[in-house]
């Protein structure tokens, strides 16, 4: 990176600092929901995406196509939120800019949210979503399966679900500031505290007590999938800012797939903050960050 890159990551990254300081943190799950939906969709997607309704078995979700992208390609994307918040609307200009970079449709879904539906509702919608594709005439090896945060810790145990099954499994996986450990025992979440103005263990173990169900231990591998065996997982990419309390997530994350002889490639985005690509089109490094991914996946499909 040139210093002249760095000078406008540093400026354009504080512009988004402001933005999601410039409001008090919101309290209740219906405040705190419309919060992210506002910050996350200040820019509109682009004027040549085209969206369309998924309406199925159920769920609610979004196509997306951007010009000369493979329709028989597909990018099916878990937005983040902690599981609690987060939306089809705040993560629109994210999962469409994704599909552009890796020439593929996208396919970003609206899975229950708790409190009002714990674990496992969102990840029977995960493999609700995974099945839907499939009677599309998709084939496993032409889906890349992604997301930021909890999208990404729901990513990894819809493959772990996939794996117990003795299914066939995406081509390979996308993953942005995973939350992979629900127990916090994340060294980041100290060192970096100061620094994230986003993400901090009292907000986390709100969100956690809120998703786990009652009696689930939070080392459960379907709860934090760190703790699971990847042995078998397809190729994944992470995906990581240097400036979020969740590093070490995707840091151990890393570690443990590459031990289980998994092929991964993780990415430190200096001066970066969590889920960093939602503001793509106000953020120069989001969209090199959404370019790094589509390159990544091009090389598998």
């Amino acid at each position: 990176m040139s210093d002249v890159d760095e000078h406008l990551d540093l400026t354009e990254i504080t512009a988004v600092r402001r933005l999601l300081t410039s409001k008090p943190r919101p309290v209740g799950w219906d405040e705190r929901r419309a919060r992210l939906d506002e910050v996350g969709s200040v820019w509109p997607i682009a004027d040549d995406i085209r969206c369309e309704d998924a309406v199925f078995d159920g769920l609610e979700g979004e196509w997306s196509l951007a010009p000369g992208s493979d329709r028989d390609k597909v990018l099916l994307f878990f937005h983040g939120g902690g599981y609690c918040s987060g939306s089809l609307k705040s993560h629109r200009r994210m999962v469409t800019e994704a599909g552009r970079a890796m020439g593929m449709r996208t396919l970003a879904i609206d899975y229950r949210r708790a409190p009002e539906h714990p674990f496992p509702a969102q990840h029977e919608d995960a493999l609700t979503a995974w099945r839907f594709l499939g009677r599309q005439g998709i084939a496993p090896d032409r889906i890349v399966v992604g997301g930021d945060s909890a999208g990404g810790n729901l990513t990894l145990c819809l493959v772990s679900t996939l794996c117990a099954a003795g299914e066939r499994l995406p081509r390979c996986l996308w993953l942005v500031s995973p939350w992979t450990d629900l127990s916090m025992s994340g060294a980041t979440l100290s060192t970096k505290d100061a620094i994230d103005p986003i993400i901090h263990r009292a907000y986390l173990e709100e969100l956690a007590t809120a998703y786990v169900s009652h009696g689930v231990g939070r080392r459960d591998p379907l709860i934090s999938p760190l703790f699971a065996d990847l042995s078998g997982f397809p190729p994944m990419l992470i995906q990581v800012g240097s400036a979020e309390t969740l590093l070490s997530d995707a840091i151990r994350l890393a570690e443990v797939a590459g031990a289980a002889d998994v092929k991964v490639r993780l990415e430190i985005w200096p001066h970066m903050i969590h889920a960093w690509p939602v503001w793509n089109a106000g953020l120069s490094a989001g969209r090199r960050t959404l370019h790094s991914a589509g390159t990544f996946v091009r090389g598998f499909l």
